[in-house]
């Protein structure tokens, strides 16, 4: 008897916001279907995120999501079966203080938002900053110093004027010899851990899944995920995905709420 032929793919990345979920924060039937048609084929699935694991571990758990997740951009690897956080990158909080001086002194005051490292890592925000909501409530903050209190796993960025693209580039042409810069969604401009990306956390848990980078599909939507489309051996981006991530991908899928990830993962995986 003819043994199946293995999967195009042993790994399928994907980004959470954007990608996997809808608008609604939900995931299809369409999409989990085709997920578990490529895990039938002896694919496994893992989330990729930027969101910190306290701001992920309520979608996996609704979703039924036992395996890996890379969350809060490649700084943590969580294993969602077991609830238990296996590895985390913490942002020197020397480095974030001198590196939030040095952007203002090219950009004027800004509005930050610190994420605390752990399973339970609070929100803390300085005045005016615009958060979504999420599952636990954000922590107020008037004294900066707050902010460096504790150990961190990266800074958010706002600015009253200039957008996304331009405080992005602002922040990396005055402080990237100190920090990586990244942008990960509307009003989402982080401050990371110099060579930390996405791209870092999913090499660690494929290592740990025995998958190599040239057996990796991954999806996404935003310019934090250019890292990942570098590592994987195909990327995919959204319909509604940032011109800088379409640039580097392979292909371009529909949006996710009109199911872009079953539509390839279809084709792939019979």
């Amino acid at each position: 008897m003819t043994s199946a032929p293995p999967p195009p793919y042993r790994l399928v990345a994907t980004d959470l916001d954007g990608t996997l979920l809808r608008s609604d924060e939900t995931v299809s039937e369409r999409t989990r279907a085709a997920l578990a048609r490529a895990a039938a084929a002896g694919a496994a699935h893992i989330v990729v995120t930027g969101r910190p694991v306290a701001w992920t571990r309520h979608i996996l758990d609704a979703l039924d999501y036992r395996g890996l997740a890379v969350c809060g951009q490649g700084a943590q690897v969580y294993h969602a079966g077991e609830h238990r956080l296996l590895t985390s990158v913490t942002l020197d909080r020397r480095v974030a203080a001198l590196a939030v001086e040095k952007v203002e002194a090219e950009t004027g005051r800004l509005r930050l938002a610190a994420s605390r490292d752990g399973l339970d890592g609070d929100l803390l925000i300085t005045p005016g900053y615009r958060v979504l909501e999420g599952p636990r409530p954000p922590v107020p903050v008037t004294d900066r110093a707050e902010l460096w209190a504790e150990p961190l796993n990266k800074l958010y960025l706002q600015h009253p004027e200039l957008d996304d693209d331009a405080l992005a580039e602002a922040a990396r042409a005055a402080a990237g010899g100190l920090v990586d810069v990244t942008m990960a969604g509307e009003g989402i401009v982080e401050l990371l851990p110099l060579g930390l990306s996405k791209a870092t956390g999913l090499s660690l848990a494929a290592r740990r899944l025995g998958v190599k980078a040239a057996e990796t599909i991954a999806f996404g939507d935003m310019p934090n995920d250019v890292p990942m489309f570098g590592w994987a051996g195909y990327g995919v981006a959204m319909a509604g995905a940032h011109a800088a991530l379409k640039a580097v991908a392979d292909e371009v899928t529909a949006g996710n709420d009109e199911d872009g990830i079953a539509v390839v993962v279809e084709r792939l995986f019979g």
